[in-house]
């Protein structure tokens, strides 16, 4: 993959963000006023897939494989994977907001799952052969075990989905399963990954392996978390008490590195790229502590009762995690340039991502009252909007000029 690739992969990315963006203004707008012709269901399955694999998934592919070449490693087949991604997460785009689950959406879907192991072994064959010495090897081998783990959620799903026979318990455990081990596992661990493999590059940085150790062990309890509704039996909830102290104690050992090598650290990026990455930390931090209080059998249910609830906390790892820490990443690394108009939306996509999650949680908060605040649908529908306009701006100048400029020049 050369230069010219990788930007044009890096290019898809944020111009797939977009799209999901752009999904998400589209439900918001049918939520605050009238729009007939989509449904919102559908069109809820295109943005959260399109999310996962055109988004989040690709951008990882991309920047894992790069990861890969800085240690002299070059495959034919990753380049040819990512395209055939790509085309995978469009087909589903558009399939599930004609069909829903139907034929064509459960075909692409299925494809894409299939790429993602093949890109599981290619990779795990050539990670091998990075040095031992390097802390990147073990969260990359793990994200991709959690990846393929989340599958199995998926497939049961469809499988329910094309036999009519859906029992909601088993309908909502298996989407918990799927999300669990593709947020807390495949995205978590890979970002994870990236970060400790740039740390790796500054002289006098001393990775703790015992954070990966308490992450990974905790990882598979901790989905029992996400069914506490379920009423579990008091030997199984034992489990995600486990994945509360192993991961709180985790974060703990993270933290204490970053302190205690706070000024080696503090060289990485700009005061942007620091504000972005640290954004994203706490973000971090919150959803540990959230699902912290979630075991108590009480704050579980009265969280899972309201919608506006799971979706901040959804967003909350899916935006304020996951997709600032990858934008960050991307300046901190040159993909995106410096350019004061594309740092300028990037700031302004940070603010709108935590401007959502401020309203979500009023609502949230109102709704344990049942308390109806007024216009807090129109306003969160005004917020995507910025969101979605403040990324249009990032992708025409994510590069050091605008893209149109550098497309015509060629």
């Amino acid at each position: 993959m050369n230069n010219k690739q990788l930007s044009t992969f890096i290019f898809y990315g944020i111009f797939n963000l977009c799209f999901v963006a752009l999904i998400g203004v589209l439900m918001r707008y049918k939520i605050g006023f009238e729009f007939p012709y989509f449904n919102q269901k559908n069109l809820l399955h295109s943005h959260s897939h399109f999310a996962f694999s055109g988004w989040v998934s690709h951008i990882l592919y991309t920047l894992m494989y790069h990861f890969l070449q800085k240690n002299g490693i070059q495959s034919n087949y990753i380049p040819r994977l990512i395209i055939a991604n790509l085309v995978c997460a469009f087909a589903m785009m558009v399939s599930f907001i004609y069909q829903g689950y139907g034929g064509i959406s459960i075909t692409f879907s299925t494809f894409s799952i299939l790429i993602s192991y093949v890109f599981t072994y290619i990779f795990l064959k050539e990670l091998k052969q990075v040095s031992n010495d390097n802390p990147s090897g073990n969260w990359f081998a793990a994200s991709l075990f959690f990846n393929v783990l989340s599958s199995l959620g998926t497939f049961f799903l469809a499988y329910m989905m094309v036999s009519k026979n859906i029992d909601q318990k088993l309908y909502l455990g298996s989407v918990y399963f799927f999300l669990h081990f593709q947020y807390n596992g495949w995205f978590l661990f890979a970002i994870a990954g990236l970060f400790f493999g740039k740390l790796h590059e500054i002289p006098g940085f001393t990775y703790n392996p015992k954070i990966f150790y308490f992450f990974f062990i905790s990882c598979i309890p901790a989905f029992f978390l996400s069914v506490l509704w379920a009423n579990l039996s008091w030997y199984i909830f034992l489990l995600p008490v486990v994945a509360v102290i192993l991961q709180l104690w985790g974060i703990k050992l993270f933290f204490e590195m970053v302190v205690s090598q706070y000024e080696t650290i503090r060289s990485i990026g700009t005061k942007v790229v620091r504000l972005v990455l640290g954004l994203s930390l706490m973000a971090l931090l919150i959803k540990i502590l959230l699902q912290t209080g979630s075991i108590f059998p009480e704050i579980s249910k009265l969280a899972f009762g309201f919608r506006s609830i799971v979706i901040a906390y959804l967003h909350l790892v899916l935006l304020a995690f996951t997709t600032l820490y990858l934008l960050g990443y991307l300046l901190w690394n040159g993909f995106i340039s410096h350019h004061k108009t594309a740092v300028l939306a990037l700031i302004m996509f940070c603010g709108g991502v935590f401007a959502n999650e401020f309203v979500l949680m009023i609502q949230g908060i109102a709704s344990f009252g049942y308390i109806l605040i007024p216009h807090l649908n129109e306003t969160l529908f005004g917020i995507s909007l910025f969101m979605f306009g403040s990324l249009v701006l990032l992708l025409f100048f994510f590069q050091k000029r605008p893209y149109f400029m550098i497309v015509s020049i060629k």
